[in-house]
């Protein structure tokens, strides 16, 4: 019997812990473990130990599987990472830094930067590959116009992945500057300009106030 220590990391933004069904399996270099359920809630910025126990020694932990599942209503998770601490005492880091949504199981490489010719098990070979298949559908591009540079092949940023949108905090507060930088070229007569720019030095005015009146509510 062989019994490996696991320490989750959940996210420390707004939302990041989740009510779902949570469950692991450590995959090793002899085998892989049995699919074990993580008893607990998830809290932002909090970290939650459990031990698996297998029949036998893994090896070296080169993967885990994170399975996510629901019962009623959908609840998104953010993992930051995992560690794994091995019967001898290695600990094993599995950095994660994504959102699981629905149901899903996500595969998570061992943290240590290996290169393709690295890989001497032929499941790892194929994760890999999978995970490169993955993002050249996710990440397609298209043109747009005749003549214009290309873009990213999707219709709505809704179509994206929620790990590569803005967060819903980073897209408050992207939108809180613009309105704020609206309001500001609104007040030093920009926006509503007619008439033309009598000079560069009649701009730097305009801007300068502008400028001096964000860092001063950046101040305040």
């Amino acid at each position: 019997m062989a019994t490996y220590k696991v320490t989750v990391a959940t996210g420390d933004m707004a939302e990041a812990g989740t009510n779902n069904s949570i469950s692991i399996t450590l995959v090793g270099t002899y085998g892989e473990s049995r699919q074990t359920t993580v008893h607990f809630l998830f809290q932002p910025g909090k970290e939650r130990t459990l031990h698996v126990k297998c029949g036998q020694d893994l090896g070296p932990i080169v993967l885990i599987r994170l399975h996510k599942s629901r019962l009623f209503l959908e609840d998104a998770w953010f993992c930051k990472d995992v560690r794994v601490t091995a019967p001898n005492g290695t600990t094993y880091r599995f950095p994660c830094y994504q959102w699981l949504e629905g149901v899903t199981t996500v595969e998570v490489r061992e943290g240590s930067g290996k290169k393709l010719v690295d890989d001497k098990l032929q499941f790892l070979k194929e994760h890999r590959r999978q995970e490169l298949a993955a993002r050249q559908e996710a990440y397609g591009w298209k043109n747009f116009a005749q003549g214009w540079p290309r873009c990213l092949n999707v219709d709505s940023i809704s179509e994206l992945d929620s790990n590569v949108r803005f967060s819903r905090i980073r897209a408050t507060n992207f939108t809180g500057f613009l309105i704020l930088q609206g309001a500001s070229h609104l007040l030093s007569g920009f926006l509503l300009r007619r008439s033309s720019w009598k000079s560069l030095d009649e701009m730097r005015t305009i801007f300068s106030r502008t400028q001096g009146r964000d860092i001063g509510g950046c101040l305040a």
